[in-house]
C-alpha cells in the first residue's frame, strides 16, 4: 500500500474503462490501495451521475449493517474482528447480500418490538399484581374483625353496622384504584390534599 506523505513518488493517469468492467477494476484498484480518483465532472449534480443508484444501494447495506452493529454491540455479544478489509462482492453477490440485510433488519426490528411490547404488559400485569395484593389486604383486614385501638384508616371506611353484619340487605363493598405516574401526577396529588378550601 502507497504512502499519504506528500514526499511520495505519484503519477497522474487517466484510465478508460468500458462500463460493463468498471466495477470490477475499481475494486481492484481499491484493493490494492495505491489509487485516488480525482473528479473529472465538479459541476455535475449528484443525483445525475452515472452510478448513483449503486452508491445508494452501498450507502443503504452501511446503514443496515450499522443498525445490526449497533444492536450487536447492546446485547454485548461478542464480534470476531479479522482486522482486514473483505474483498468487494461481485454485482451478483451485492443482491444476495442487500436482501439478506433487509431480512435481518426485519427481524430485528420485529423482534425489538415484540420486546418492547412484553416490557409493557410485564409492567401493566406488576401494577395490577400490587393493586390486588393492596386490596386484598383491605378486606382481609375488614372480614378478620381486628379491632385494636390503631385500627387502619381502611376499616374506617366500612360502618360498624356493615361489619357487624346487622345491616337489611347483603353487603356489597366496592373500591377504586388507579396508579399515576409519580412525575406527572405528584404535584397536583400534594395540591389537592393539601388544600384549605
Amino acid at each position: 500500500m502507497g504512502s499519504l506523505f506528500r514526499s511520495e513518488e505519484m503519477t497522474l493517469c487517466q484510465l478508460f474503462l468500458q462500463s460493463e468492467a468498471a466495477y470490477a477494476c475499481v475494486s481492484e484498484l481499491g484493493e490494492l490501495g495505491l489509487v485516488q480518483f480525482r473528479d473529472l465532472n465538479p459541476d455535475v449534480n449528484v443525483f445525475q451521475r452515472k452510478f448513483v443508484n449503486e452508491v445508494r444501494r452501498c450507502d443503504e447495506m452501511e446503514r443496515k449493517l450499522r443498525y445490526l452493529e449497533k444492536e450487536i454491540k447492546k446485547d454485548g455479544i461478542p464480534m470476531l474482528d479479522t482486522g482486514e478489509s473483505p474483498e468487494a462482492p461481485q454485482p451478483r453477490e451485492m443482491i444476495d447480500l442487500e436482501a439478506t440485510f433487509e431480512k435481518l433488519e426485519n427481524e430485528l426490528r420485529e423482534v425489538n418490538q415484540n420486546a418492547e411490547a412484553l416490557k409493557r404488559n410485564f409492567l401493566e400485569l406488576t401494577e395490577l399484581k400490587h393493586i390486588l395484593r393492596k386490596t386484598q389486604v383491605f378486606f382481609d383486614e375488614q372480614e378478620g374483625g381486628i379491632n385494636t385501638t390503631t385500627e387502619s384508616m381502611t376499616r374506617a371506611l366500612i360502618t360498624d353496622e356493615v361489619r357487624t353484619g346487622h345491616s337489611m340487605g347483603p353487603v356489597q363493598l366496592g373500591y377504586l384504584d388507579k396508579t399515576y405516574e409519580r412525575e406527572e401526577y405528584l404535584p397536583w396529588f400534594v395540591q389537592t390534599i393539601c388544600k384549605t378550601n
